[in-house]
């Protein structure tokens, strides 16, 4: 479950969240990666969109 306190970025499709501190280690996006600098073939990991998908999770 995310928790942290630099940005997260959620998905409009599915709700998966991209959590900053946690990365997606699955999809070889170390942790303390910032939602900029992932490449932009990236995909979703939940339902394989991309970058353009997702949206700043307001707190």
């Amino acid at each position: 479950m995310p928790s942290s306190d630099k940005p997260q970025w959620v998905c409009q499709v599915c709700g998966w969240i991209y959590d900053e501190t946690v990365g997606d280690p699955e999809s070889g996006i170390a942790p303390g990666t910032r939602f900029e600098d992932i490449p932009d073939d990236w995909m979703c990991p939940e339902c394989l969109v991309t970058k353009d998908d997702f949206v700043l999770l307001s707190v």
